[in-house]
């Protein structure tokens, strides 16, 4: 039976460039916010809904190369791997496409390819020859702690990627808060900051979905909460480094932590084009002939046979 691991994933990234380090799972963040003199800036709830707003309708697409920082966690035997500066491109186009591909060090070969429509997505690892189908939903409900490149989806990335625009389904409220920065001297102090949370209705009633938290500093978002609909966090997406791409403010740096399954993925911009004319077919991810395919909506043999047997 094939039970595939994220870690396993994450090693082809990199191959033999990796290091351990042993330690408790859920490492402390480090804080690299820093305390700020100049006199902070304000705004009305509306003012930031518009700006999200104002964003989502803004960038349609976006043509990126990156650099892929990943860590994840082993359960099993606590230990956390370091993977560093893999080159990758990735493709995002609304509504809900994405493909993302990365190269392994040195030789430059493919070591993942991935695409998703936002409801499939495939997965082409060529170092073990296994081309990965299954169901791109962003809330997994079959959640396995054994099975983490099952729990992974693209969709994730996506969400974290672009802000949504707050939909007119949607209530966002003000929530006047702090956040925790370095001042001078490195200690921990409290800055006032920004977040609207955005309410959603759900099959169970109005749930909290995400948190998008804004600097006083610049008013520009820089992390975002996604949760799942039991109020758990799903997502913190952090956002730094703001530059000027033909005309668009971006973040340079979006790290993507997913807690749940211990992973966490850093995207590095090198090159980002925004609104750049993308075609269907830069989304096609043919199944390779000869390549051991993987259905993940598909329970596996052992599986359906025992849940044959229990039906008899």
């Amino acid at each position: 039976m094939y039970r595939p691991h994220l870690r396993v994933f994450l090693l082809l990234l990199v191959a033999a460039a990796t290091f351990s380090l042993s330690g408790c799972l859920f490492r402390t963040r480090p804080l690299d916010r820093q305390f700020s003199n100049r006199p902070l800036l304000t705004a009305s709830q509306q003012q930031l809904i518009d700006y999200v707003n104002a964003q989502a309708a803004k960038i349609q697409s976006m043509q990126a190369t990156v650099d892929i920082d990943a860590s994840a966690g082993d359960v099993k035997n606590g230990r956390i791997t370091d993977y560093k500066e893999i080159r990758g491109y990735v493709l995002v186009r609304k509504p809900s496409m994405l493909r993302m591909k990365g190269l392994l060090p040195l030789v430059r070969n493919t070591a993942f390819d991935m695409v998703s429509d936002g409801q499939h997505f495939k997965l082409w690892i060529p170092p073990q020859n296994k081309f990965v189908m299954g169901s791109d939903d962003a809330i997994a409900d079959n959640y396995q702690p054994d099975k983490r490149l099952e729990n992974m989806r693209p969709q994730y990335i996506y969400d974290a990627l672009l802000l949504p625009e707050i939909a007119q389904d949607e209530i966002a409220v003000l929530d006047n808060g702090y956040e925790i920065v370095l001042d001078a001297k490195k200690h921990r102090v409290e800055q006032p900051n920004y977040s609207l949370l955005v309410i959603r209705k759900g099959p169970q009633g109005p749930y909290l979905s995400r948190r998008i938290e804004f600097s006083r500093i610049d008013l520009l978002p820089y992390r975002q909460t996604i949760y799942d609909l039991q109020g758990n966090v799903a997502t913190n997406a952090h956002y730094q480094d703001y530059k000027d791409f033909g005309g668009t403010t971006f973040p340079n740096t979006i790290e993507i932590e997913r807690p749940r399954e211990n992973y966490d993925i850093t995207l590095n911009m090198v090159k980002l084009e925004i609104n750049r004319p993308l075609t269907d077919d830069q989304f096609i991810l043919d199944q390779p002939v000869g390549a051991d395919v993987v259905h993940l909506d598909q329970p596996a043999p052992s599986a359906a046979k025992m849940s044959s047997n229990q039906h008899k």
